[in-house]
């Protein structure tokens, strides 16, 4: 018999939109943990274990696709170079987005439970274990990616606009504008 794996380990990503801590609802559906995984072009063997897992959920679909695989179906891996080409983020990078109704186990490098917010955010990098299954829902047919756990290996620029107070106030020297201060309020 014929091994339709639909679980992938990927490769070093980096994490982006990392909604993990807390579930939450996109508008009014159930509340999801979700992450995008941004994947070089470069990591070829995580790109093709997505493509052959997409391909077995498929197969094991086709119960839900009533017996014929949809030619307009859509699948997870989106490419960040057409799909998001004024995002330098994205540049060169494949995406998938992953969410589940439960909560990620996210382990750091040494495989301890990372249980500070702090320490897991949009920008951080590592490896993340993901599942691909097949959906019909009002319609809309397609390969969905759920979110299994995540491993951080490496912290990252923070994506989002999000900057650390020491970034923030680096360039504030604090006795001169205390000074300052003392000058124009007395």
């Amino acid at each position: 018999m014929e091994n339709l794996n639909t679980k992938v380990i990927t490769g070093k990503v980096r994490f982006s939109y990392a909604n993990v801590w807390e579930p939450k609802s996109i508008n009014g559906s159930n509340p999801k943990y979700s992450i995008s995984l941004l994947i070089p072009k470069s990591d070829t063997q995580t790109l093709n274990n997505i493509k052959q897992a997409i391909e077995n959920a498929k197969k094991i679909g086709l119960s839900v696709f009533n017996g014929k695989v949809p030619a307009n179906l859509k699948t997870p891996l989106r490419d960040g170079d057409i799909e998001k080409p004024d995002d330098e983020i994205y540049a060169g990078c494949y995406f998938v987005n992953a969410n589940s109704v439960n909560k990620p186990g996210m382990l750091d490098k040494y495989k301890n439970p990372i249980t500070n917010p702090e320490d897991f955010y949009s920008g951080c990098y590592g490896y993340a274990s993901i599942n691909f299954y097949a959906f019909n829902t009002n319609g809309n047919k397609g390969i969905a990616c759920g979110l299994n756990n995540l491993m951080k290996i490496e912290d990252g620029e923070p994506l989002g606009g999000r900057v650390s107070a020491e970034i923030d106030f680096e360039g504030i020297d604090v006795a001169t504008l205390n000074a300052e201060m003392d000058e124009i309020f007395g």
